[in-house]
């Protein structure tokens, strides 16, 4: 997308092709023609905002351009030939791409939105399985401090679980049933929407911490793991493969 023009308000050409010709300057010819003639791109800036730019391999400014297409003769500007873009325009290497680089998370959106998926199934498991372990608890606290919540404490959680069983009409742990449907949803809508940034490693951690904090005051109850199979079908892991990894964290390296 880089060669289709040049920033706000700057004219860019592509330049035309003539047909082959003989005699002595006729190589010459082409190159004459290509200054005759072309196609120029006016660009116009429509909005503007962050992003992570697939060029600088960072977040970046950007401008969304939109742009008229020009037949020019001689450098001027004169039949339109139509709209082009619109086209995302990085602040920082300049290069043109579609627009749906904006459907990428930027790198700190992606960080917190890893940090409140981590945060949301340690709370759904530790809901399935009540909050009187410590160990649990303890195991809990670790992986969300490791995602990012750093100041994440044991009783922070347990506070945190028991207005979740308060405001379902739960009481944690006292029950073998599903997960409810208000917990399914807060699981699906933090997970739904980082499932496709992260490839099957980044997915599989996710579920394997869950897994973690379930298995660290025993066996899986059947609440857990009823919550650990919908923590993978939000992060849009098989189910052969959710089977698989869940027996594997069971069983002793």
């Amino acid at each position: 997308m880089g060669g289709q023009g040049g920033r706000d308000g700057r004219e860019t050409g592509t330049a035309g092709t003539g047909k082959r010709t003989h005699g002595i300057h006729a190589s010459k010819i082409p190159e004459r023609r290509a200054r005759l003639f072309g196609v120029r791109v006016a660009w116009t800036a429509v909005g503007d905002g962050e992003f992570f730019c697939p060029g600088c391999g960072g977040d970046r400014n950007y401008q969304r351009m939109t742009g008229r297409r020009r037949l020019a003769v001689v450098g001027l500007p004169l039949l339109p030939r139509g709209t082009a873009g619109p086209v995302v325009a990085c602040a920082d290497c300049e290069g043109h791409f579609t627009t749906d680089v904006l459907d990428h998370p930027t790198t700190r959106k992606f960080a917190a939105m890893l940090r409140d998926s981590v945060h949301t199934v340690a709370l759904a498991v530790l809901f399935a399985g009540g909050t009187e372990s410590r160990t649990a608890l303890e195991t809990a606290a670790c992986a969300v401090r490791a995602a990012g919540f750093e100041d994440c404490t044991d009783e922070q959680l347990a506070a945190l679980v028991e207005g979740l069983a308060a405001d379902t009409g739960r009481m944690a742990g006292a029950s073998t049933d599903a997960p409810s449907v208000t917990l399914g949803i807060e699981l699906h809508e933090a997970l739904d929407p980082i499932a496709p940034h992260l490839a099957q490693p980044g997915r599989e951690s996710i579920l394997l911490q869950g897994a973690r904090i379930a298995l660290a005051d025993g066996p899986y109850t059947p609440a857990e793991h009823e919550v650990l199979t919908t923590v993978g079908a939000a992060l849009d892991i098989d189910t052969g493969e959710v089977t698989r990894l869940l027996t594997q964290a069971r069983t002793p390296s």
